[in-house]
């Protein structure tokens, strides 16, 4: 694989005014979105992008496409500029945000996708391949004479997913393109996504709050806080670095047992709905084990290691993990 896209030393601030009535005077306040920022990605790569709200993830990816310029540093994405806005990068490149329509509200799917086919000069053998095998992998054949209007939520973002494809971009980038989506509406995005990648190698940078997203699409996470890069390495990586902690589940079923499982001396423990946990260092494992399994019924209980969404919770909340 060679480089697709290279970012070093990143910075974007902003500058806030506000009027201040006590002085009568305006005041100009900065906040630094992206912090010295620096990533490289390798082509076909599909990397998942972490942080709590107002990390700047999205702003990062505004300026890897080109929509925003960075306060200072330098980005190639394709040996390109991104906000110089070179045609011949603009040709090989789609952005995907789930909160934003790119499709024309009031005309059926179909219609937009006729005026990007011109737009992106896409033969009509091209187009009709493209759009028929998305339609096909999307199940959606019946949405394409619809308006976008009369559209549900995950309808909306089928159609969006397939606009961005249309043209055979080489470089992806997706910001929550399953938010607010039901089960099966995101398993069918991310199906799609997963196919897409693997057949057409394209590279894809994805933001999700969703760690089903995260974990069913990205071998890799890049993880940003306050706007600096804080982890980036494999998703696997990162969840080993708590192979030493197990998580202990026990089903509470009555006041006895929750009695039982409040006198056993063991730190780290608590009670949520109906359910005992525990967290337990592989070193006391064997030790609290058996005190578990001599105190209530082995159907009961179940030992796990953390899941992924704990684990980023925990690194979102600065938390001592190494790093």
């Amino acid at each position: 694989m060679s480089e697709i896209i290279r970012a070093k030393n990143v910075t974007k601030s902003f500058v806030k005014t506000k009027f201040n009535w006590r002085t009568f005077e305006l005041e100009k306040e900065e906040k630094i979105a992206v912090n010295s920022l620096d990533l490289s990605i390798e082509s076909g790569e599909f990397v998942g992008f972490l942080g709590p709200n107002g990390a700047g993830k999205t702003t990062f990816l505004k300026i890897l496409s080109g929509i925003v310029y960075p306060t200072s540093g330098t980005v190639e994405v394709m040996g390109y500029i991104p906000w110089e806005r070179d045609y011949k990068l603009l040709r090989h490149i789609a952005i995907v945000m789930g909160q934003k329509n790119q499709l024309w509200w009031d005309l059926p799917a179909i219609d937009s996708y006729k005026m990007l086919k011109e737009v992106y000069s896409i033969s009509d053998k091209d187009f009709k391949k493209n759009l028929d095998r998305m339609a096909e992998i999307l199940q959606m054949h019946d949405l394409l004479k619809k308006r976008l209007r009369d559209m549900s939520l995950g309808e909306r973002m089928k159609c969006e997913l397939v606009a961005c494809f249309l043209h055979d971009p080489k470089v992806i980038f997706l910001d929550e393109p399953t938010i607010g989506l039901d089960v099966v509406s995101s398993q069918a995005i991310r199906s799609f996504l997963k196919d897409i990648n693997k057949t057409k190698k394209c590279t894809m940078i994805l933001t999700s709050h969703y760690m089903g997203d995260i974990e069913s699409l990205c071998d890799r996470v890049v993880i940003i806080n306050h706007g600096a890069k804080i982890y980036d390495g494999k998703l696997a990586s990162l969840k080993a670095k708590f192979s030493d902690e197990k998580r202990i589940e026990i089903f509470l079923p009555n006041l006895e047992d929750r009695q039982k499982f409040a006198h056993l001396k063991i730190d780290n423990k608590s009670i949520t709905d109906g359910k005992g946990l525990i967290y337990a260092d592989r070193k006391n494992l064997g030790e609290i084990v058996n005190a578990v399994y001599s105190h209530f019924e082995a159907g009961d209980i179940s030992i796990t290691d953390p899941d992924t969404e704990e684990v980023i919770t925990k690194v979102f909340q600065g938390q001592n993990i190494n790093l």
